[in-house]
């Protein structure tokens, strides 16, 4: 089901609450992009669901107005890339735009069986971040230290690799394709299966093709946000309002009454139909299909009936 979002005692017009598909540029900040899109757009309120590095193209999400409130939520969403990883020389960020650690010279790679040391890859891992990464060590991010020359004390991540292959294997490069877990260093896997391999690498090249169900191909070019005019930028398929917004978590309806608790910060008791436990978020409906709110199942009544829900999110109002 789909659910607008309710607005109380106004006349409906068109909102400017959900999110927004943009293809990245190389060379930028994730912040660059969202600060220009909220010139073009002349909204402040924009956030976006994950970061991408200044080397990298492709998929961001961006949260624009009441939308802000589910960046958390949306966050969290599994990420796809496709890229390139050089093996010759390793650099100290572990991309294409660090330092190199000793001579670049280009290594031949074809003859180098890479599935079974690809396989180590896949599944759970405890991953080390890169030392150029936003990670914070005792409240300073790895980068900075990284810059003075300081080694940060990182500790290994746990993140999930669903998918990784390498769809092309030339000369001293490997084309590949990823699908993980939100907070899956790309530029780690490169220098982890060179290390692998026995071949110093890094990453080449990156590109997000999606997030969740977010696809690049839906979204508005770096060109066009630049030069197209808000109202155009802000239409389908590139923006999507929350009504259409495919939350990563399960939807169920409320009535009028409990739409009311909900706005006042209570708590409420619901029969959803299907068996929850506690913590379980759930995004709420009214009748119209409006979405109000984004819950919490805090207590579980009778396992498969009846569960108390409190607000952790209301978008309406």
């Amino acid at each position: 089901m789909n659910y607008a979002v309710a607005s109380m005692n106004q006349p409906e017009k068109k909102s400017a609450d959900g999110v927004l598909l943009v293809d990245k540029i190389t060379g930028i900040t994730s912040h660059d992009a969202v600060e220009k899109f909220r010139r073009r757009a002349n909204i402040k309120k924009v956030g976006h669901t994950g970061t991408l590095d200044p080397l990298a193209t492709g998929l961001l999400v961006l949260c624009v107005g009441k939308a802000t409130r589910l960046q958390a939520y949306l966050m969290g969403m599994e990420k796809t890339y496709e890229g390139t990883i050089q093996f010759g020389w390793a650099t100290d960020s572990y991309d294409a735009a660090g330092t190199p650690a000793g001579e670049t010279n280009e290594v031949n790679v074809e003859q180098i069986d890479f599935e079974p040391l690809v396989a180590r890859f896949r599944g759970p891992l405890e991953q080390m971040p890169p030392q150029f990464s936003a990670k914070k060590v005792q409240g300073v991010r790895a980068y900075e230290l990284a810059r003075k020359g300081e080694v940060a004390a990182l500790t290994p991540k746990k993140v999930t690799v669903y998918e990784f292959e390498l769809t092309r294997v030339s000369g001293s490069t490997a084309d590949f394709r990823v699908r993980s877990s939100a907070g899956t260093y790309m530029r780690s896997l490169a220098h982890d299966l060179g290390a692998a391999a026995g071949v110093p690498a890094h990453l080449k090249s990156l590109r997000r093709t999606a997030i969740g169900n977010f696809r690049v191909e839906n979204a508005i070019s770096f060109e066009n946000l630049e030069t197209q005019p808000p109202e155009q930028i802000m239409s389908a398929p590139q923006f999507q309002p929350l009504s259409d917004i495919d939350l990563p978590i399960a939807k169920l309806k409320i009535d009028w009454g409990q739409q009311g608790k909900l706005m006042r910060g209570q708590a409420i008791i619901m029969n959803p139909g299907e068996v929850l436990k506690k913590d379980d978020l759930l995004a709420l409906g009214n009748p119209h299909d409006q979405l109000i709110a984004i819950g919490e199942v805090i207590n579980v009544l009778r396992e498969g009936g009846p569960v108390e829900v409190r607000p952790k999110v209301v978008l309406a109002g």
